[in-house]
């Protein structure tokens, strides 16, 4: 025990000086575990090194030479030690490995994950789909009943699953053409028809974001809900204002937040093993795509953030230009980022509502062309759309008019993206691939080197055979559309991403109440009606002149810049600067050259040290074998295979992480 603490004290002594000295002979800093264990080294190897110099005790020479040889041996010791530290760096370097405190809550997210991996498997098991996960089909399934059975089945696992699971159902219920109806039919009641909350637990919400009690805020208050979602659920009540308008209040489920970051920690590491694993992956960028589902749906778990989509919505000219749709009025005086009240809008959802479309003589394709007569306007012009169009998110009132509802998942184009959207659909319009395929350079991210030749075939192909006229929109349309992005390393933002996921959705809403909906058509006169009054002559000329003021500026600035250069080339003071390797790839490929360079140039310097080393007689001996020469030489060795390997690894691996 006593060795063990004079050991301790002698490893804490010794690395007040060696600390500083291996920083400053190395010029790095190193970690404190990596310190440790060099000072340690360096104190272990001290012992032998003085023997195999000096000779075992005692020793008679002189105090000069005792002198030398100790200096020679802290030398040589702290030599080991440095070895050691950049022996580990190159090994293993500095931040590859996860701090104490990173590895603690690292492991606490992987026993959450797993919980969350078991509960999920436990929920499929139990509602009979456990044959379907090890891809195999059970008996019987195949007629109507056993379809209707399975949908059911599978209805309750994903509403039992959690809001995630729920919302990947909400968006197969609109997708028909992908499924068997009998499936979507039975997923569309995840839209609005989720198991609901116990009421207690909603009125502690509401409680706790109100500041009072629900029979206090509200005049009255239904505790029996209206409709039940994956995220929230919605109660009707009445405010006490003089004029007491009926509303209802959404109430987020409680608990829901950290289910939704366990989920979606889920997600993006399936999109990061999906982005460093596969092609597709690294051209369509689905870390990216997974981090704007992720901000979206925390976005949708604020009800501040869907409050404020509610009066932009509400505001953009999509809706405030046509009396069809209605956005519902916002209370913001009883509304938080966990509750939100809102008027009371009297309809049936959109989805069951074909009978109902029927019964009163409306017509089902004016109903569908405003839908997405709206939802391209949001996109292409407004520039705030909603990301989540599906059949509960909509209601067919009582006096015709659509009423639009949650609001929570919106996305948001900036001018540029906007003006390639239109410019693309005016494309389509006019059948010109050309123009088409520069209005999706524009709108997508686009690699250094591509080959536009072949693109405009490829876009040219898609637009005969999904955009000719009579052609129903389906999923092999974005099918076919993400294929050429992907063939061409092209990769999608985020936001695009929600306008492709939109118009899919979209496309299966209006099928549920229109099916022979022609979304082809609707989008060429949408460009013909919207886009194209650009063109107009008071467009154009509002247009040149906005860009007028903004060169006029320039304009007055060229003729003295002109003359500047003219006199700057008359006296010979004309000159050009040019900065080398200014583009960052740049600078990171020669240092990476020059790195594999100098680390050959080591590697063989220490092998040819090595060979000398140890074909050299004599020495000091450290063991009955081994001289002190033969153990340097076959330190040098390992230092030169080490080095070695590691420049035949960065020589057989690609730069983008791909072996040759």
């Amino acid at each position: 025990m006593d060795v063990v603490i004079f050991g301790l004290i002698s490893i804490g002594i010794f690395m007040v000086i060696f600390v500083p000295v291996s920083q400053r002979l190395l010029g790095v800093r190193f970690g404190l575990v990596r310190l440790v264990i060099g000072a340690a080294l360096t104190l272990t190897v001290f012992s032998p090194l003085m023997n195999a110099l000096a000779g075992p005790p005692p020793v008679d020479i002189s105090t000069g030479a005792a002198m030398s040889f100790l200096a020679l041996t802290a030398v040589c010791s702290v030599l080991s030690g440095l070895v050691f530290l950049v022996l580990s760096e190159a090994l293993v370097p500095t931040g590859s490995l996860p701090r104490a405190r990173d590895l603690r809550r690292d492991l606490a997210g992987r026993v959450a994950r797993t919980r969350r991996y078991l509960q999920i498997l436990r929920i499929a098991i139990r509602h009979g789909l456990g044959p379907y996960l090890r891809g195999r089909r059970r008996p019987g399934r195949e007629n109507a009943a056993g379809q209707a059975e399975l949908a059911r089945s599978l209805r309750l696992a994903l509403d039992e699953a959690g809001v995630t699971f729920v919302k990947l159902g909400q968006v197969l219920s609109t997708r028909s053409d992908v499924i068997p109806p009998s499936v979507a039919s039975e997923l569309s009641r995840l839209q609005d028809q989720a198991s609901p909350t116990p009421w207690p637990q909603i009125e502690q919400v509401i409680t706790e974001e109100l500041g009072a009690p629900p029979h206090q805020v509200y005049a009255d208050f239904d505790t029996e809900p209206l409709a039940a979602a994956s995220v929230a659920q919605v109660h009707t009540a009445r405010l006490r204002t003089p004029d007491g308008p009926r509303v209802v209040v959404k109430v987020q489920r409680p608990g829901i937040a950290s289910i939704v970051d366990r989920d979606l920690d889920i997600v993006r590491r399936l999109a990061r093993l999906l982005e460093r694993n596969t092609d597709w992956g690294r051209s369509m960028g689905v870390r990216a795509l997974a981090d704007g589902f992720a901000e979206a749906m925390r976005e949708e778990l604020d009800f501040t953030v869907e409050a404020g989509n509610m009066t932009a919505v509400a505001a953009g000219q999509s809706v405030a230009s046509t009396n069809e749709l209605v956005v519902p009025e916002l209370y913001p005086q009883e509304s938080t980022h966990r509750v939100l009240t809102m008027q009371r809008l009297d309809g049936i959802g959109l989805g069951g509502a074909a009978t109902a479309i029927a019964e009163r003589g409306l017509d089902a394709a004016r109903l569908g062309r405003v839908l997405f007569d709206c939802l391209l306007g949001q996109v292409a012009i407004d520039g705030v759309f909603h990301a989540d169009p599906h059949p509960g998110n909509f209601l067919l009132l009582t006096d015709g008019r659509i009423g639009m509802l949650d609001l929570g998942s919106v996305g948001r184009l900036d001018p540029a993206t906007r003006e390639a959207l239109q410019r693309f659909l005016l494309a389509i319009d006019h059948g010109d691939p050309v123009a088409a395929t520069d209005a999706l350079l524009e709108i997508v991210y686009r690699p250094d080197v591509i080959d536009e030749r072949s693109l405009e075939r490829a876009v040219g192909q898609f637009m005969t055979r999904h955009l000719a006229a009579g052609v129903s929109l389906g999923p092999a349309m974005f099918n076919d559309l993400f294929r050429i992005i992907t063939m061409h390393e092209l990769g999608v933002p985020p936001e695009v991403a929600a306008v492709f996921r939109a118009l899919a959705t979209i496309e299966g809403t209006i099928s549920r109440i229109s099916p022979g909906f022609d979304l082809v058509a609707a989008s060429r006169q949408f460009a013909a009606a919207h886009v194209t009054d650009r063109l107009a002559p008071e467009a154009l000329r509002r247009t040149a002149t906005e860009e007028l003021a903004t060169l006029l500026p320039m304009l007055r600035r060229l003729p003295r810049r002109i003359d500047r250069i003219a006199a700057a080339a008359e006296s010979g003071r004309l000159g050009l600067n040019v900065r080398l390797f200014a583009d960052d790839r740049d600078r990171r490929h020669i240092t990476g050259l020059l790195h594999q360079t100098l680390l050959a140039i080591l590697g063989a310097t220490a092998g040819l040290m090595a060979v000398l080393l140890l074909g050299t007689p004599g020495g000091p001996q450290v063991t009955a074998s081994m001289s002190l020469f033969q153990l340097f030489g076959y330190n040098l060795l390992v230092i030169c295979a080490v080095l070695v390997l590691r420049v035949l690894v960065l020589v057989f691996r690609l730069p983008d992480g791909r072996r040759t």
